[in-house]
């Protein structure tokens, strides 16, 4: 077995390929598309590589890769943390205990070189893709959430890497009798009532507009929360621009107060998950067709991103905009999960669990001193 780095658009495209052969047989992973999995290393379409330096390393045994990783220190995150971390991700490798330790040797040694004090991952190039699947392993991930094997939690951890997050997943799902608490109904009519809070779906008129209006919120509604390092305009834009074709308008909500400035913003998205299943990642031929055709047939969803400005937080006008989201599909059956709620963050996990939410999956995000 040796490492190799990815120099070449062919070691690229193994580097690529490698997770579609792993799970080729495990019936819980989603292939994600091909053409999102090439983007995240186009600095062209991907405007976080515009603040990190990276390494791709392959693992190779004979003929065949048996493992990937990446390595990168964003240098946006460690000024904003003050603190030299650098990263790891795209982890992918055989239950082999020596393979794994050759490919976090070479992350960990390509990152210390660069002075950082400590490793931190799993991380993606993609918003919001951080950890491995620690508890809940079924059922599939939904739209940009990850998937891994049990095992590698093992191989993390048997390397000297150690819990430093865990990220909760909660979901509701009215086919199992779901229904807004009476309690919040109330709550949420109080709080239009008292602060004389509106809201409403994003304008795909002025969408630059718009996305300039949430990368202002996000960065100022969770600034406080673990992990955070501001999201540039750039990263706004390229997220508006994937996500376009696939959003429901109506899914994206601004709260407004009485001025009508904006102090909080809320999105649900499409689990265009279950529409990739048997796809391999691919498009063609037919791929496009079932896209096209299946997501407005969409029930089920993902709660992406919530985010209130820090003087209206604790006034629940989050719950007022689930409230709205919740409602909007309603009409139907709906399956709804909310991702990556800090486990800390206590205020959000009561409001959620006081909700009606069930917990279905924990991630975790190692880390090692280097």
């Amino acid at each position: 077995m040796h490492i190799r780095t990815v120099q070449t658009r062919k070691e690229l495209a193994e580097f690529i390929e490698l997770p579609y052969r792993l799970y080729r047989q495990d019936p819980v992973w989603i292939p994600p598309l091909r053409s999102d999995q090439w983007n995240q290393f186009d600095k062209q379409r991907n405007p976080m590589l515009d603040h990190c330096e990276y390494t791709l390393f392959l693992l190779q045994d004979g003929s065949q890769i048996i493992g990937r990783i990446s390595a990168f220190v964003d240098r946006l995150a460690v000024d904003w943390w003050k603190e030299p971390i650098g990263l790891f991700g795209s982890y992918e490798c055989i239950e082999n205990a020596e393979a794994s330790r050759l490919l976090l040797t070479a992350a960990q040694d390509w990152l210390t070189a660069r002075g950082m004090k400590a490793m931190r991952g799993p991380w993606s190039f993609a918003s919001q893709e951080w950890g491995l699947v620690l508890e809940g392993f079924t059922p599939s991930p939904v739209i940009m959430a990850p998937y891994n094997p049990p095992f590698y939690n093992d191989q993390l951890t048997q390397f000297g890497l150690s819990k430093v997050k865990d990220l909760m997943v909660y979901y509701v799902d009215s086919q199992e009798g779901y229904q807004i608490p009476e309690r919040y109904l109330r709550l949420t009519d109080q709080v239009q009532k008292r602060y004389r809070v509106t809201v409403r779906s994003v304008n795909m008129k002025n969408l630059d507009r718009e996305v300039a209006t949430f990368v202002k919120l996000a960065n100022l509604s969770i600034a406080d929360n673990w992990g955070f390092y501001p999201v540039t305009e750039a990263e706004g834009k390229a997220l508006a621009r994937d996500m376009k074709p696939i959003v429901d308008p109506r899914l994206l909500l601004f709260a407004e107060d009485a001025n009508g400035e904006a102090i909080g913003f809320a999105m649900a998205l499409p689990d265009i998950n279950l529409l990739l299943k048997g796809l391999d990642g691919r498009l063609f031929p037919l791929g496009w067709l079932k896209l096209l055709i299946g997501i407005p047939r969409i029930r089920q969803y993902r709660m992406w991103a919530l985010g209130v400005v820090p003087e209206y937080q604790s006034k629940a006008v989050d719950a007022l905009m689930y409230r709205k989201l919740y409602e909007t599909l309603a009409s139907q059956p709906v399956r709804l999960e909310a991702n990556y709620v800090l486990e800390d963050n206590y205020r959000m996990n009561n409001a959620v669990k006081n909700l009606g939410a069930k917990n279905l999956r924990r991630y975790r995000v190692y880390q090692k001193p280097i």
